[in-house]
């Protein structure tokens, strides 16, 4: 498996993980037994998300660039 399907994967495996994150934290609302930590515990998968799915929208645009500047045989 490439690089890039796995990085895919994992997006899609945190985005996951962020949709509970954020069900646990509107249940706590909910229940008026909101903590600190559960109010942040949907940071950590979406800080990575940001930073997986920046990465795959600039990619193409990157790869293109470096194709770009390789001389022709």
């Amino acid at each position: 498996m490439t690089w890039t399907l796995r990085l895919r994967q994992v997006h899609r495996w945190l985005s996951i993980v962020f949709v509970l994150a954020v069900i646990a934290n509107l249940l706590a609302l909910a229940t008026k037994s909101q903590a600190a930590w559960i109010g942040f515990l949907a940071l950590a998968p979406l800080i990575v998300l940001m930073l997986t799915g920046l990465w795959m929208f600039f990619a193409p645009y990157v790869g293109r660039r470096r194709g770009a500047l390789v001389p022709a045989e």
